[in-house]
């Protein structure tokens, strides 16, 4: 299954305080200079305090205790408060051990990654910078399409420069289409040569293969007796493909094969080469009474993928990969609903741990 959004999760309500504040203020966390036009505001104050502060850049953040640790909001375009935002959880010293980017599922808001796991918290009291993002291209995203990938680059310029990360190990991972994301990167950041490589990638229960994910949103829907639920995400899921790929398989497959982060179909495994030497874990429950009560079977999970994945890099020669799968762990907050598609899959202590052992 693809959408975090199928089974929605609530809005975290946080007491936020709005404060509109000289870059330089909080010094050894923003820069003196915004380079991200996007982050910076016109100051709008009279003539004379124009001209005298005409060297500040005003930047708007939202600044909230939460969880016991400070957390920080930032929009990049400061008209937008839906989209092209990140919120940062601050390691409560400093140095930083390094920085994160937890991606959320599709349909999931950053605010909801602060209430489905302890991941958050965890990896900023282990010191390491945690940022969770909405990418320019909203909720809905695909998180392997051009645009998303190029917001993912903004925002990494900005938590960069802003926090003057030389030299720091950079994680990234995420849950559903958020996992399908940051391996995209992934893949896109060490073929493509980018400046800022990920030292290690997760990915929890996040579907890959977007061939295999159309043949079954095609076979579910001719299936009698679907569930209501699984008919909707179906039917969104089928009209989302054919407009992201510009047609089906049949018609399309090069686009298929080309933003898939793995292709089954694909013989010259050319998506997944550039992750030969990379640390990798993968998660997943694949609890197949649970998904055949809602109407899945093997086909709809995505262990499928993530099995094969596996099973293909370390044939190539990656020994850093691991394929985790769990039991009775997939569980969504807040009231603990049953669901193997969730967060809980990583337990936080361990994958952090896993995080900072590489290098």
């Amino acid at each position: 299954m693809f959408l975090a959004g199928l089974y929605k999760f609530g809005d975290i309500n946080n007491n936020e305080l709005l404060i509109i504040n000289l870059a330089a203020v909080r010094a050894g966390r923003i820069s003196n200079t915004s380079s991200s036009p996007s982050l910076d505001v016109t100051c709008k104050q009279n003539t004379t305090i124009m001209r005298k502060f005409a060297s500040f850049i005003l930047t708007i953040l939202i600044f909230t205790t939460s969880y016991g640790q400070e957390t920080e909001t930032v929009y990049l375009n400061v008209n937008d408060r839906s989209s092209n935002f990140y919120i940062i959880v601050y390691p409560p010293k400093i140095p930083w051990t390094g920085f994160i980017f937890l991606i959320p599922g599709m349909f999931q808001k950053a605010q909801d990654v602060l209430t489905q796991s302890e991941l958050p918290k965890y990896a900023a009291q282990q010191g390491i910078l945690t940022i969770i993002p909405t990418f320019k291209t909203g909720i809905s995203s695909f998180g392997v399409d051009t645009a998303t990938q190029a917001s993912f680059l903004d925002m990494l310029h900005s938590v960069t420069t802003r926090h003057k990360l030389i030299d720091q190990r950079f994680y990234i991972g995420g849950f559903s289409i958020g996992g399908t994301c940051a391996l995209k990167y992934a893949e896109l950041s060490i073929s493509n040569n980018y400046p800022i490589k990920p030292s290690a990638v997760f990915a929890i229960d996040a579907p890959l293969d977007f061939e295999r994910m159309y043949n079954t949103t095609t076979r579910e829907l001719r299936f009698p007796n679907t569930t209501k639920d699984i008919q909707e995400e179906n039917n969104y899921m089928l009209k989302r493909f054919k407009e992201e790929f510009d047609g089906t398989p049949v018609e399309a497959l090069h686009n298929y094969r080309e933003l898939s982060p793995y292709s089954f179909s694909d013989t010259t495994q050319q998506a997944i080469k550039p992750l030969i030497n990379l640390p990798i874990r993968l998660y997943t429950e694949p609890d197949v009474l649970w998904w055949l009560a809602e109407g899945v079977d093997y086909s709809g999970m995505n262990a499928y993928d993530l099995a094969a994945l596996t099973n293909e890099l370390k044939r190539m020669g990656n020994r850093k990969i691991t394929f985790i799968t769990t039991t009775n762990k997939g569980y969504r907050k807040p009231d603990n609903k049953r669901h193997p598609h969730s967060w809980s899959l990583a337990e936080p202590t361990d994958l952090v741990k896993w995080l900072l052992a590489q290098k």
